[in-house]
């Protein structure tokens, strides 16, 4: 009869210093290890087409490292084959050691029925035989991406790729200009882990592990979407991940923790920052609420009416909470705070010194304050943002 692995009960405080720690944002971050260190500390970091203070996979390493130049944070990313984009938590940038962990994903591609999109005949060796003699290319550079200007409206090139990609066959090793660069696999991926085929049970223990180190605890669900796997290939192989179980105060689901993340109380210094609606933080937003009692909405694609907090509303962390919003915006040397929210007069001076830094990472040399949803606490900011903003030039 085997016998259950005895269990660790945690207060919500606990599990929530627990988080911020796992993600970097409790303690002193390691800043020789820099942006590659952010990268592979957090396992997958994801990308995204907006971009209003910079884009997001930008701003992951902003938010724990503080104001690294953003050309660096490129190079971290793309340059000596460090890193890969695949479809993980959505499509992010992953360390390269991780391609053979992968491996289960791209098996099932190849496997389940295409998509709509068209794929005329010969294409697909076309595009590999022309990458294999030109790349690394971009579907423009490959004949083309778009039929048309719809942007679903993709060409038989633009699909070949694509499908190339998720097989594995191609990789994205750079975005220039936003648009993915294309190499083959046999060349960007070093040979020793291109060549490691490992078994769906192999890669699900490393991916399920790695989520539980980089959320320090999670409940299934929430150890599941850090890289988009499903509840019964969570359940297959937590047993054997290594991670252990917990039980987390006020949680109501059983969860698991990074054994090392339990070792030592999490201590240091807490990070004040603007936060990525895509940041690993808080991008599930049932754990969010969970674990911050924060709810959290991108409005980017909801129509300007209905919007509550803004287009590209950023959480503000600070003291380990998240103490209100700002959806910011760029009018040439002004960082623009078109709409904040605030968690009370206390938050005014995190939320000022947030700005602040977030300014001068973009290059801004001032601040407008707009719309406040407490009226009263529009002025005290406004003046706490000036207060900050001298500060910082003296």
């Amino acid at each position: 009869m085997t016998t259950a692995p005895p269990t660790t009960d945690l207060s919500a405080d606990e599990a929530r210093r627990i988080v911020l720690r796992a993600q970097g944002f409790l303690g002193t971050p390691d800043r020789r290890a820099g942006v590659r260190g952010v990268l592979r500390h957090l396992g997958a970091v994801q990308l995204d087409t907006i971009s209003v203070l910079a884009r997001s996979h930008e701003l992951i390493p902003y938010a724990r490292l503080g104001a690294v130049g953003r050309k660096k944070v490129e190079k971290a990313y793309w340059t000596d084959t460090h890193a890969f984009e695949y479809w993980s938590h959505a499509a992010c940038i992953l360390p390269i050691e991780e391609w053979p962990h992968f491996a289960f994903r791209r098996r099932a591609y190849r496997s389940r029925p295409h998509w709509n999109h068209q794929l005329p005949d010969g294409t697909y060796d076309q595009v590999i035989k022309q990458l294999r003699t030109e790349g690394p290319l971009t579907a423009t550079e490959l004949g083309g991406a778009k039929k048309t200007s719809e942007w679903w409206d993709w060409s038989g090139t633009k699909v070949a790729v694509e499908r190339a990609l998720m097989y594995g066959e191609v990789v994205c090793v750079e975005r220039r200009g936003w648009k993915r660069v294309y190499d083959l696999a046999e060349r960007a991926v070093p040979a020793d882990l291109l060549h490691d085929e490992l078994d769906d049970a192999e890669c699900l223990r490393r991916l399920v592990r790695l989520a539980g180190q980089s959320l320090g605890v999670g409940t299934r669900a929430d150890i599941a979407d850090y890289h988009r796997l499903k509840g019964e290939q969570v359940d297959a192989v937590i047993a054997d991940s290594g991670l252990v179980p917990v039980t987390v105060e006020g949680w109501g689901k059983p969860a698991w923790a990074d054994p090392a993340a339990l070792e030592t109380s999490p201590r240091g210094r807490h990070r004040t920052t603007l936060l990525s609606p895509f940041d690993s933080l808080i991008w599930e937003r049932a754990r969010t609420e969970r674990i911050f009692g924060f709810t959290h909405r991108l409005e980017a694609y909801v129509p300007r009416p209905k919007r509550v907090y803004g287009y590209f509303a950023m959480p503000v962390l600070a003291g380990g909470r998240l103490v209100g919003r700002v959806d910011p915006a760029r009018e040439g040397g002004t960082l623009v705070a078109r709409q904040v929210t605030l968690d009370g007069p206390k938050a005014v001076p995190a939320v000022a010194q947030a700005l602040v830094e977030a300014a001068s990472w973009v290059d801004c040399t001032d601040i407008r304050v707009e719309r406040v949803d407490a009226p009263d606490l529009r002025e005290p900011l406004a003046k706490e943002v000036t207060r900050a903003l001298s500060a910082t030039l003296l």
